[in-house]
């Protein structure tokens, strides 16, 4: 499969916070990471094996060695993998060539009693050592809902474990991003939400942001305990809190002996690893000896230097990716135009002008079928191929009159579309060039509403070359 050019994701003054005050509760529901299973052996490479200078890039920089020694002392276990922070944050990077093999290899071992867990239903179990039963914070955590409320519990648990004596997460947090430093929308200012062009996206987000002060408003009241109120003196810190079990934590089913439990987890080290709509790892839970692995994908090359990365949330749009994380992508490959016409093309004779194979949810570029040098397809393509209105019926062919309409009637409804934004791409790429001191939710607004645009521009462009290969 061709790889899709895509993004990677992860310092200014602290945002302003602006909070709306409606009487109801229509908050989204946002759904914690999925991972996926398979099981492997793999042989050990060494871990503390500081880079040399001249092996990182300019922009990179090796990790401090003790983000490597807190985890290392608690059994945690790396191999072959180094940590390097850029201008996004934190990254995981091959320190090796890796030949591909027939079985996953793992390249992380993070134990259970490294991580922050608490089930998702009732009643809570908590693994392994961060309990807070007897303490007031349980009093919050349960009352929550048990459907919608898993970011507030584990953005409780967080708050308690950092406040715990010699616990691995007051280490940890040294190396979790500020509030500065994240681009969650949960800390965006309402300047900063009303510059996104995206009413629903925005309104979504003040949903969240008012669920957040709300619930913080409710628990840490003035009359509440001291052990409880240090947890988080004020909103911003709960709401950063907030935004780090929501960009942070992965849903999994892990199993303890007999016992199977779906749970919500914050995996320190794995939650360094950055999003790819073509992942080379995934994550595995091996119950024997109760610990979480990253592993490489089965048959997959990878060279000194390449990034390991896993897929966030597969078949997603980039609102919902801006909405839990805080990133976007011009080449989202599941990312959705709405067209309301009647045009339609040939959905066949698309696919094979781009060589794209599979099933419309497996869709990728068969680069067996290019030629060489063939860079046009990318995950926008892939998207195109997906959204774009389509007809398809057995073995009648297109006739080039009709096509050669409708692709002209939806090259004109993308026009409209840009036209209604009240900027162009130029426009937006000459702001982010302009403002190298923004503040980093800022940035990740106007990277959102850049990569809708790029992204109509890349269908428009689309369906100017399937009418030159196709009727010409």
């Amino acid at each position: 499969m061709n790889q899709l050019q895509g993004f990677n994701y992860g310092g200014s003054p602290r945002p302003r916070f602006s909070f709306t005050t409606k009487d109801t509760d229509k908050g989204t529901r946002i759904q914690p990471i999925k991972a996926k299973a398979a099981t492997t052996e793999a042989s050990p490479f060494p871990l503390l094996q500081s880079p040399r200078a001249e092996d990182s890039p300019s922009e990179l920089e090796p990790a401090d060695p003790d983000f490597y020694k807190i985890g290392f002392v608690r059994s945690m276990r790396a191999y072959g993998i180094e940590f390097k922070e850029g201008p996004d944050g934190f990254g995981v990077y091959a320190s090796k060539d890796v030949e591909p093999l027939r079985r996953a290899r793992v390249i992380m071992e993070i134990p259970l009693e490294l991580m922050l867990t608490i089930s998702q239903k009732l009643p809570w179990m908590f693994f392994p050592d961060i309990v807070p039963v007897g303490h007031p914070i349980f009093d919050i955590i349960n009352s929550t809902d048990p459907e919608t409320g898993w970011d507030l519990r584990l953005a409780c648990l967080l708050l308690y474990a950092f406040d715990r004596e010699d616990n691995f997460w007051q280490l940890y947090s040294d190396f979790l991003p500020s509030a500065d430093e994240c681009p969650s929308l949960l800390l965006a200012s309402e300047e900063e939400l009303s510059e996104l062009q995206d009413p629903n996206l925005a309104s979504t987000m003040r949903e969240q942001q008012r669920r957040a002060l709300e619930f913080w408003e409710k628990n840490w009241h003035s009359g509440v305990p001291l052990k409880i109120k240090r947890l988080a003196r004020d909103s911003e810190r709960f709401i950063w809190a907030l935004s780090m079990a929501q960009s942070r934590c992965i849903g999994m089913q892990i199993r303890i002996g007999a016992l199977f439990q779906d749970s919500n987890m914050l995996i320190p080290y794995a939650d360094m690893l950055n999003h790819s709509f073509q992942p080379n790892c995934f994550l595995h839970w091996r119950f024997k000896d109760r610990m979480l692995e990253v592993m490489i994908n089965a048959g997959q090359r990878i060279k000194k230097g390449d990034e390991m990365t896993i897929n966030y949330m597969s078949g997603q749009q980039n609102n919902m990716l801006m909405q839990r994380y805080g990133f976007s992508s011009s080449v989202n490959p599941w990312d959705v135009i709405q067209f309301s016409g009647n045009a339609r093309i040939h959905l066949d004779s698309f696919l094979s002008v781009f060589n794209i194979s599979g099933l419309p949810q497996e869709y990728y570029h068969n680069n067996r079928l290019s030629s060489g040098g063939d860079t046009f397809v990318d995950g926008a393509v892939i998207a195109a191929a997906r959204t774009l209105p389509t007809w398809s019926d057995g073995d009648v062919p297109p006739i080039p009159s009709m096509e050669r309409r409708a692709i002209k009637e939806l090259q004109e409804e993308c026009r409209q579309m840009l036209a209604a934004f009240p900027t162009n791409s130029k426009e937006d790429q000459n702001i982010l060039d302009s403002m190298p001191d923004a503040t980093r939710t800022l940035e990740a607004v106007v990277k959102y509403r850049l990569h809708r645009k790029l992204f109509i521009e890349k269908v428009m462009q689309a369906l100017d070359l399937y009418q030159e290969r196709i009727l010409f």
